[in-house]
């Protein structure tokens, strides 16, 4: 089955549908390509979701145990094999991985990412991120019960410098933090329920900054850290962690000047696809929230970001190396801005 949020997909072809406005359907699968991927099973060459499709863009439902791309061929299975298995046809051969993806999800994070089908749809997709008119809303099961139903999350984010933690993050004042840099998250609880047994909540999480591991970061922040996150959780033992970790890219939203890109993904954390969530209060309903998420305006570029009002001199970086120039050539290579009216 494939999952399309409401409205109208656009692009002809086969497969293409219109739902009534405000909730999440489940619609017919035009595509042997696409398969559920939201289950305990890992991930294969054949099991992937494409939620959305048009000629220029591709939104899927990337599994949670999934690489995006690697330059390591005996890494396999990775989305971008996977994309290149099911549509070889759309592979462009002047790209590095042969599809130009839009942003970035972690390895162990699953649900919606977008690819870009050609060099000018990427370039309007970039210029929607570089001005912050992208909206993204993420699932999660948190340790313990969040106390207050909604909430803004308010910690500066930045890089860990202490020994053993790097290629990890940190809110300001942790020792050790570097140039850490506003980052702001909504929270809304869902449910509260029990995970194994233990306590947890399940939570609606908008970034309205893109700072890295930011979620992970901020709900380990308020000592309610990921079920499942091994980097930014609960020290305990490895048999005692779940199959993965507990956080979804749900609903995804990119108002490019061609089209509107807008995709909503299955909700992977319920008791049918893993028994060991067992929800007992409902707090806040699901659909409703994709109702409001999708009623919202785009995000105006010309209202700044909390990150504009800063006054502080950032560090001085440290010289771009010949390796990382080259790597970012090579990307820049790929994408075609427009030009600015």
């Amino acid at each position: 089955m494939l999952v399309h949020c409401p409205g109208r997909v656009r692009g002809g072809g086969p497969g293409r549908r219109t739902a009534s406005p405000g909730i999440c359907v489940w619609v017919g699968q035009p595509h042997s390509r696409s398969s559920e991927v939201s289950t305990m099973e890992p991930g294969r060459i054949e099991n992937l979701s494409v939620v959305y499709q048009s000629q220029d863009f591709l939104v899927v439902n990337k599994h949670w145990d999934l690489r995006i791309d690697s330059r390591m061929w005996r890494e396999t299975p990775t989305l971008q094999k996977q994309l290149r298995h099911h549509f070889p046809e759309l592979a462009d051969p002047d790209t590095y991985y042969g599809f130009r993806f839009c942003h970035q999800l972690d390895f162990s994070t699953s649900g919606a990412l977008c690819v870009a089908l050609n060099k000018a749809a990427a370039g309007s997709a970039y210029k929607c991120f570089k001005e912050r008119r992208v909206t993204k809303a993420y699932l999660a099961l948190v340790r313990g019960h969040v106390q207050e139903s909604r909430m803004t999350i308010n910690y500066a984010i930045g890089r860990n410098s202490t020994e053993g933690r790097a290629h990890t993050m940190c809110i300001e004042g942790t020792q050790g933090c570097e140039n850490p840099k506003p980052s702001l998250t909504e929270l809304v609880v869902l449910e509260y329920g029990l995970y194994a047994g233990d306590p947890v909540s399940k939570v609606l999480l908008q970034p309205l900054t893109g700072r890295t591991h930011q979620l992970r970061v901020h709900c380990s922040a308020l000592s309610h850290p990921v079920v499942g996150d091994l980097t930014y959780g609960q020290a305990s033992d490895q048999e005692d962690q779940p199959f993965r970790m507990m956080l979804h890219a749900f609903y995804l939203r990119i108002p490019t000047h061609a089209e509107r890109v807008e995709a909503c993904t299955p909700d992977p954390f319920v008791p049918a696809l893993d028994a060991c969530w067992s929800p007992h209060t409902l707090v806040q309903s699901l659909d409703q929230l994709v109702q409001v998420l999708r009623a919202a305006p785009d995000p105006d570029p010309t209202e700044g970001s909390p990150g504009s009002c800063s006054t502080s001199t950032p560090p001085n970086k440290p010289p771009e190396t010949e390796a990382q120039r080259a790597s970012c050539l090579q990307w820049l290579s790929e994408w075609t801005l427009e030009p600015d009216n």
